[in-house]
This record gives structure tokens, sequence and C-alpha cells, in this order.
């Protein structure tokens, strides 16, 4: 497999968008200072050196990955939550959801040796509908500069929406080629993979996912970050990674919120309250009606 390499596209904006949207993925310029990309990489440098090797080949034998970032680093919640990185997220979204949720947050380390990944869509982890919903927007961050040579991600540019109901060849590919601070923007539908590390350098990233607020995200979040730990967070942070209700009734607690959870003091009983769409909440309100006339 042969690959070309190339360069940014577009600072995220309108036309990083567009591109995005057209092609399936994008190259944002330039979103967060390196200084902080720096700072995150020396706090999982430790990590990534007691992390051992993934077990598998489609993780790979040559490739470390671990979770939960916004709990090892607050470096983390600069890339989690940049702005306009969430408002790209949003806007591919939204469209089949009330609120995002964060899918996952991971870093990777494709050592010396590491072939090419598989060629894969993330959104075959859900058994939905293909080729009408978008199910997530994903983001590779890089940690280190990446190259042709060192396993920069692999994009196959409009291979997304429909197209992914293809099969076939899918063309040709290319190198997604930016340093650290700007961002690999792709959907979900877009088939990709990690690229092969021909270096004597590791390759280092983080790669953040937003997906569907009602689906089940590729990292349990709340696992990732129990109440004690979500509590230090702002509510946006907090709401992100599932102390959010979305419509109707999904993720509650005790038929509420589950952010009553980061609550200094959580009742011992609580009182269920509605959490319905417009739609179901007139429809209940008339029921309601019909039954008292």
């Amino acid at each position: 497999m042969t690959s070309t390499a190339i360069t940014p596209v577009a600072a995220c904006n309108s036309e990083s968008f567009d591109h995005l949207t057209q092609h399936g993925w994008c190259v944002a310029r330039d979103l967060v200072k390196p200084d902080t990309v720096a700072a995150l990489a020396a706090d999982l440098r430790r990590i990534f050196d007691r992390t051992p090797f993934c077990s598998g080949d489609f993780y790979g034998a040559r490739t470390k990955r671990f979770g939960s970032l916004l709990r090892r680093s607050p470096y983390a919640a600069s890339l989690v939550r940049q702005p306009q990185i969430l408002a790209m997220a949003e806007s591919v979204l939204t469209p089949w959801c009330d609120t995002i949720q964060l899918n996952l947050a991971q870093a990777i380390a494709i050592h010396p040796g590491a072939p090419i990944q598989f060629p894969h869509r993330d959104q075959d982890m859900w058994q939905g509908v293909k080729g009408e919903v978008e199910y997530l927007v994903n983001v590779m961050w890089p940690l280190t500069p990446f190259t042709a040579d060192n396993g920069a991600t692999i994009i196959y540019p409009d291979t997304h929406g429909r197209q992914a109901l293809h099969e076939g060849d899918p063309g040709r590919p290319i190198s997604a080629i930016c340093d650290p601070g700007s961002a690999i923007v792709f959907l979900g539908s877009t088939l990709h993979g990690g690229g092969t590390n021909q270096t004597n350098a590791v390759r280092d990233a983080v790669v953040v996912s937003y997906c569907l607020g009602w689906l089940k995200p590729y990292e349990n979040q709340w696992l990732a970050y129990p109440p004690e730990i979500a509590r230090t967070f702002d509510p946006e942070l907090a709401g992100l990674v599932g102390y959010r209700q979305h419509r109707p009734n999904l993720g509650n607690y005790e038929g509420v919120c589950p952010s009553v959870l980061l609550q200094d003091q959580v009742p011992d009983n609580i009182a269920a309250v509605d959490a319905l769409r417009p739609d179901q909440r007139d429809a209940v309100a008339a029921h309601r009606r019909d039954q008292e006339a």
C-alpha cells in the first residue's frame, strides 16, 4: 500500500468544516499551544513507559494504548474541550441527538516496526443503520510530529457517509501530516487506520472522539471518571463524560440527571422527574387531559 503525504488543509473554520463534511476528514491547524501539548506529553510519558504493548492484530503488537486521560493529566481537558473542535463535532452529530458525549480519550504510541493498521470505520462499533447517520467524530492530536514515515494516520478520502456502503477499491489513501498543536479530524464513517512506523522513533498521539449522546461509548466513562473524580470537573466537562441525561430519560440515576451524584450531599431518596422530548411531553400531556376528561 502506498500513500501520499499532504500538508494541513486549513485552520479550523468554515473552510475546514466544509472539507470535513465533503471529504470525510480535515486537518485543523494551530488549535492548542505547543507548550500545552508538550506538558501533556510529559505527563503521559511515564505512563507510556509502564504500559505493555497491545495484544491482537487490530491494536497491534508494536503499539501501546491507554485511556482515562482526564484523570491522568490536567492538560488533557484542553484537547477534549477545544472550542472549535467541539463546535465541529456538535454540528456533525446534533442532527441525530440532543447532546454529544465523549466517546474516548486515549493515548496511542506507535513504535518502530509497527505495520499499517487494518483499514476500518469506527462507526462499525455500533450495529445501527449506516450511510444515513454519523455516529461519531474522531480527533487525532499528535504529541510528536506526524510524518509519512513514522505512522501518521492513514485516511481514505471520500469514503464517508453513503460511500461507506460501497464495497470495493476505496481509492488511494493519504498520510495526514501535521505537528503538535494541530489536529486531524475525521468522521466515524471515514475509512482510516494507523500508519506504519519506518523510523527509529516512537510516534505518540492522543485520540479524542465524540459520539451521539444516546449511544454506549467505546470507553466506559463512568468507570473512567467515577463521581469522586467527576466532582472535580466543571459542569460542562462532567456532562460531556456522561453526567447528564439524554432525552427521553436515558442515562438517569434514580430517575433524575446523574449530575445529582456530583453534589456534596446525595439524597437517600429521590423523586423521579420526567425528561422527555417536546413531542413526547405533548403526547403525554394530551393523554393526561383525555384521562381527566
